[in-house]
C-alpha cells in the first residue's frame, strides 16, 4: 500500500485510511471505534476498507482513549512448577481465559514466592503497582486466608475483584465479589460415601490449614462426622505429591491396620496428594481399597488412570474459572456485587473406595 497518510513498511494508520476515503481522521476513529459522531454508510465504508487492508485497531490506544487496560490480573502465591502441577489451576485459569477471549480482554498472571510469616506479603505490592499504574482493570483472588489483607487493600485501591472459592456466607467487599462453595455440603458428600461402606474412623490429609477453604473443608468433616457416629485425624500437607505420601505416612506409621485406631480411609484434598499417598500405601505394603480406601475431593485425568483408579469429587473447576471471570466482567461494569454459587460436587466411586474390612 503506498500513500503520504500510511506509516513506515506500509503499515495501514488512520491517516491512511482517511486519504484514502476522503474522510476525516476524526471520523475514521469513530467509525473503527463504534462511537457516534459519523452516518452508517460512512462507518460501513470505513469497516469494509479496514477489513480488506488488513487494519485492526490498537488495543494499547483504545485503552488509553477510554481510560482502561483491557486486561485482568492474577497473583499466584506458589512456584510456577506448583501452579504448573495443579490441574485445579490449570482448570480454573482455562475457564477464565475462556470467558477473557471472548472480550477480547488480556490476562496478567504473576507468580510470587510466599515468605513465612511475618514477612511483608508480596501480592500485596503488585496489587499497589498494578492499581498505580492503571496495569489492570480488576483482578482475581485465589487462596484465600483467615484475616486476608486482600478484599480491603483491592477496596481501597477501587480495583474490582472477585474471590474464588470463598465461603457461602461470605460478604462482598467493595468493588468485589465472590464465587462461592459450600465445603460443608461437599464435607457430607465424602463423609457419608464412608459411612455407607462401614468406615468408622478415617483421614483426612489436607492442604495447608490456613487457608480458608481448607478450615471449611476440616469443620465440615469433624461435624457430619460426629452426626454419622465417626472419628477423624488429621494432617496437612502442602498439594504436592511427594508431601501427600509423607502426610499419608504420617497418618499411618506405627498403628495395626485392622485397630481401631487404623483410619480404613483416606480422603486428600486434591487429586496430587491422592496420588503420592497411593504410592505411599503401596510402599508400605498396604492394599489399596482391601485394607485402606483413598478418595480425592479433586477429580482429574490422573486419578482416572491411576491403577488402581481413585474415587473423587468431580467439581467443574472450569465452571468455576468461566464464573468467576464472568462476574468480575460485571464488577468493572460498575454492577452491584452479588455472590454466585457454585454446584455441589458429585462423587465418583472408582476402584480406591472400597467396603471397610471387618
Amino acid at each position: 500500500m503506498s500513500g503520504s497518510g500510511d506509516g513506515p513498511a506500509g503499515k495501514v494508520t488512520i491517516s491512511g485510511l482517511a486519504e484514502r476515503l476522503g474522510i476525516s481522521k476524526a471520523s475514521v476513529s469513530y467509525a473503527l471505534n463504534g462511537q457516534p459522531g459519523v452516518s452508517e454508510p460512512t462507518r460501513a465504508r470505513v469497516l469494509a476498507l479496514a477489513a480488506e487492508l488488513g487494519w485492526y485497531p490498537s488495543s494499547s490506544a483504545r485503552a488509553l482513549s477510554q481510560s482502561r487496560s483491557e486486561a485482568v490480573g492474577i497473583v499466584l502465591a506458589r512456584s510456577p512448577e506448583e501452579v504448573g502441577s495443579e490441574t485445579f489451576y490449570m482448570n480454573v485459569l482455562a475457564g477464565i481465559e475462556a470467558v477473557l477471549s471472548e472480550h477480547d480482554l488480556n490476562l496478567m498472571l504473576r507468580m510470587v514466592t510466599p515468605d513465612p510469616a511475618p514477612a511483608p506479603r508480596r501480592d500485596l505490592d503488585v496489587y499497589r503497582r498494578w492499581a498505580g499504574e492503571r496495569r489492570v482493570d480488576g483482578v482475581i483472588v485465589f487462596d484465600h486466608v483467615s484475616d486476608d489483607p486482600r478484599p480491603q487493600l483491592l477496596a481501597g485501591l477501587r480495583l474490582p475483584h472477585v474471590l474464588v472459592g470463598a465461603a457461602e456466607d461470605a460478604d462482598p467487599t467493595p468493588f468485589g465479589a465472590n464465587t462461592t462453595v459450600d465445603q460443608g455440603l461437599d464435607a457430607a458428600t465424602v463423609v457419608e460415601a464412608l459411612h455407607r461402606l462401614g468406615h468408622r474412623h478415617f483421614a483426612y490429609v489436607s492442604g495447608p490449614p490456613e487457608l480458608s477453604h481448607e478450615a471449611a473443608r476440616r469443620a465440615g468433616i469433624v461435624a457430619h462426622a460426629a452426626r454419622c457416629g465417626m472419628t477423624a485425624v488429621f494432617s496437612a500437607s502442602d498439594y504436592t505429591a511427594d508431601d501427600g505420601g509423607k502426610a499419608t505416612i504420617a497418618v499411618v506409621a506405627g498403628v495395626a491396620p485392622g485397630s481401631p485406631a487404623f483410619p480404613s480411609a483416606i480422603v486428600y484434598g486434591n487429586d496430587l496428594m491422592a496420588i503420592g499417598g497411593l504410592q505411599a500405601l503401596k510402599f508400605l505394603g498396604l492394599a489399596v481399597a482391601a485394607q485402606v480406601s483413598i478418595l480425592s475431593w479433586d477429580d482429574s485425568i490422573l486419578c482416572q488412570l491411576s491403577s488402581p483408579t481413585v474415587a473423587a469429587l468431580a467439581r467443574n473447576t472450569m465452571e468455576l474459572g468461566r464464573r468467576s471471570a464472568a462476574l468480575l466482567l460485571d464488577a468493572m461494569a460498575g454492577h452491584e456485587a452479588a455472590n454466585v454459587s457454585m454446584p455441589a460436587g458429585v462423587l465418583h466411586a472408582r476402584e480406591s473406595l472400597a467396603r471397610a474390612a471387618v
